[in-house]
């Protein structure tokens, strides 16, 4: 049990809160996505996943890029090197905890 609970303490809580795991999830299995469709499909609102994609570009996690498309602003977000490394060592741990907790 011990082991389980020192695995756990390692979780980046950054990454651990269910928004920025999902967004960072996704993220990982694309090249980029759009803010509009973030919001749509987690179902959250401009203010709500705003405050996350600050948090996750302020650690360095996700690039952001603005630009205008059809005189439209468009916003989007791109996991960085270290983006890409936070969550694989996330879902590594969480298979060791997995793992160990089947055993």
């Amino acid at each position: 049990m011990d082991k389980h609970i020192k695995t756990i303490a390692q979780l980046n809580r950054l990454v651990h809160e269910p928004v920025r795991l999902q967004v960072m999830s996704y993220l990982a299995t694309v090249d980029e996505a759009d803010f509009l469709y973030l919001m749509n499909e987690l179902e959250l609102t401009q203010g709500n996943l705003g405050s996350h994609m600050s948090k996750l570009e302020a650690e360095g996690y996700i690039s952001v890029t603005k630009e205008f498309v059809a005189r439209r602003p468009r916003t989007s977000y791109r996991l960085t090197s270290d983006g890409k490394v936070a969550i694989k060592q996330y879902w590594r741990l969480m298979r060791s905890i997995v793992s160990d907790v089947n055993e």
